[in-house]
């Protein structure tokens, strides 16, 4: 009996009563991720999510750095390169075999890749498994959802670190309050389980938040040896050279960084500048060697963004075989800016309203009139508002196709890593204008901060609500009929599709982007690099406008192409052939037969021509 009471002692007022909260919070936590998942998990739908995932696969596999998704413009930096570097050899754009990836930085890949070797990924899709399947049919991608699992628990530590750096900025009640807003921000759960490295790049960028914040407290009150303000400089740089390296647009930080020592720094500024800008560029040096020597450019086909949605519409750039690259002319400076503009202008009407990922931005916007008494949160904040001005000009300047085809959750929302901070601020704020209120009751100030979360947490709380969602499934990325179109193409063999991407991580077969046209840039590829053994177009061409992507593009174009087989079926009663003689013309003009003959049935919604009758055992299989 006393035993018993010893131990309801500890956990009322001793220390089994720190115990008792950590595993109620963790329970919590666990429940409601389980709750998560279960009502509102969606496989992946953003192209850099799947493309990051295969590249990490091929890593895990033993096969390096190389892809499966092949942008032809990649063929063409890469072939160019190697002409000029060695001659007319062998297989100068690397098709042959595996196709070396430079679109992508390493990180998020190599960390994916040593989660593939950790857990027991499946990549055939479950059809029959309960939890996988909903009514019978297909519905969650398990690598997918340990994926996201993996990035939910991302999730969880950037909380634990809101909780942290809140703390030492302000204290224990801001923290509390700070972390669990973040935690119960709707949109940074959509983020953790699409698959996007946004939750690794907010954890590189808290961290060099930490750093900075004691950078600043060791310059201002120093107490920690001579070699400590050295020591955070240090690692600010390679923190901000680590994020580059996951995702590239993520180094133009390094500009705010260098603003925050110099400014903050003391009478060392200049060189603890410098020797964070080394520490930087000594990170991403090795890289952007590699993509050199593949390509010419330090950064691949990603250094050329800023081309793209203006000079070449939609994804014109990366389906190019042969683009023709303008020249720095007032011209082209003319276009980026009108492009630059264009983008603030939607930006700051639709983004930094709902930059926190809920109306808590209002506080933190709110807030930048208020002088704290805090100078670290001070100089803090000149960082947050500094990297903000950065960001924003990069995300505007490095718009492409992508954001246009999942909005917000996608590798060029930019803005998004500065939600922790804008919460912190935020909340704090809160609780600075709640103590200048007189409340006669006590328990009022715990309804106001109750009410305060509820109404902050409301898009996480209505997904718990009805309805639920139908499917997990994205249109067109069904991953049974993608596996079941790859099975037509044998490994080593090339599908041209115009969901490479999809084709290369669910389908695991080499997938070249389809081309700008259905003959001179096809054959290019078919007759001059690597022969096409099926050609698989989903309902993202089957759906597409009429005028302008099938029309306009006239008889050149896939959409005369596939007007052209459905004329010849139209005149079969009753049945699909399976043989289809398309005639295209040659450069010249010269007509020849398209040297896929073969429409293969059972694929509704879509598109696929092989150049054998039989099925052989694919990739997919």
């Amino acid at each position: 009996m006393e035993a018993v009471q010893d131990l309801i002692h500890k956990m009322e007022v001793g220390a089994g009563r720190r115990w008792l909260r950590v595993v109620v919070v963790a329970v919590a936590l666990l429940s409601l991720m389980a709750g998560y998942n279960w009502r509102a998990f969606r496989n992946m739908n953003a192209q850099e999510a799947m493309d990051a995932a295969q590249l990490g696969r091929n890593i895990a596999e033993g096969k390096g750095y190389t892809t499966l998704f092949i942008r032809p413009f990649s063929v063409f930096l890469i072939k160019n390169r190697s002409l000029a570097a060695h001659g007319e050899r062998g297989d100068p754009a690397k098709i042959k075999g595996m196709h070396p990836d430079i679109a992508n930085p390493p990180v998020y890949p190599v960390v994916l890749a040593a989660l593939m070797k950790v857990l027991p990924f499946n990549y055939s899709a479950q059809i029959t498994k309960g939890f996988w399947t909903t009514d019978g049919r297909f519905s969650r991608s398990q690598p997918d959802f340990l994926i996201g699992l993996f990035n939910q628990l991302i999730l969880l530590a950037v909380a634990v670190m809101v909780y942290f750096l809140a703390r030492r900025l302000f204290d224990r009640t801001v923290a509390w309050f700070s972390a669990l807003c973040f935690f119960g921000t709707e949109l940074m759960w959509r983020f953790s389980i699409s698959g996007l490295s946004t939750m690794l790049l907010l954890l590189i960028f808290l961290g060099l938040a930490w750093c900075l914040t004691r950078f600043e407290e060791e310059a201002r009150e120093p107490g920690a040896g001579p070699l400590a303000l050295l020591g955070w400089a240090v690692l600010a740089g390679a923190l901000t050279g680590l994020g580059a390296l996951t995702r590239y647009s993520f180094g133009w930080l390094i500009v705010p960084v260098l603003g925050f020592l110099i400014l903050f720094g003391g009478s060392k500024r200049l060189g603890l500048a410098g020797l964070a800008l080394a520490a930087f560029a000594l990170l991403l040096l090795p890289w952007t060697l590699r993509n050199w020597s593949l390509s010419g450019t330090p950064f691949g086909t990603a250094g050329y963004a800023v081309l793209e949605t203006w000079g070449f519409p939609e994804n014109r750039l990366q389906r190019s075989i042969e683009p023709s690259l303008p020249h720095l002319t007032i011209t082209l400076l003319g276009s980026l800016v009108s492009k630059l503009l264009a983008n603030l202008r939607q930006m700051v009407q639709n983004d930094l309203p709902k930059l926190g990922g809920s109306w808590i931005t209002a506080f933190f916007l709110a807030g930048l009139l208020v002088v704290y008494r805090n100078l670290a949160v001070r100089r803090l904040r000149y960082f947050v508002l500094s990297s903000l001005f950065v960001l924003a000009i990069v995300q505007a300047l490095g718009h492409t196709q992508l954001s246009e085809d999942v909005p917000e959750l996608n590798s060029e929302n930019l803005l998004v890593l500065l939600t922790p901070l804008v919460l912190i601020y935020g909340v704090s704020l809160f609780f600075l204008l709640l103590e200048q209120i007189h409340l006669p009751l006590r328990e009022l100030r715990h309804i106001i901060t109750g009410g305060f979360v509820v109404l902050a947490c409301l898009p996480m709380i209505f997904v718990f609500l009805p309805p639920a969602q139908h499917s997990a499934v994205a249109a067109p990325y069904y991953p049974p009929a993608i596996q079941s179109a790859a099975r037509w193409t044998s490994a080593g063999q090339l599908t041209m599709s115009d969901i490479p991407w999809a084709v290369a991580w669910y389908g695991r077969s080499q997938s070249i982007w389809v081309t700008l046209d259905a003959e001179a840039e096809f054959l290019a590829v078919n007759d001059y690099l690597k022969p096409v053994q099926t050609l698989y177009l989903s309902e993202t061409t089957m759906n597409a406008k009429f005028l302008t992507q099938w029309y306009l593009p006239g008889e050149t174009g896939w959409g005369n192409l596939m007007f052209a087989a459905m004329s010849v079926l139209g005149h079969e009663a009753g049945h699909w052939p399976k043989h289809v003689d398309l005639v295209v013309r040659q450069p010249l003009g010269s007509p020849i037969i398209f040297p896929l003959h073969y429409w293969q049935t059972g694929f509704p919604y879509q598109f696929l021509l092989t150049a054998t009758e039989n099925m052989p055992k694919g990739p997919g299989q």
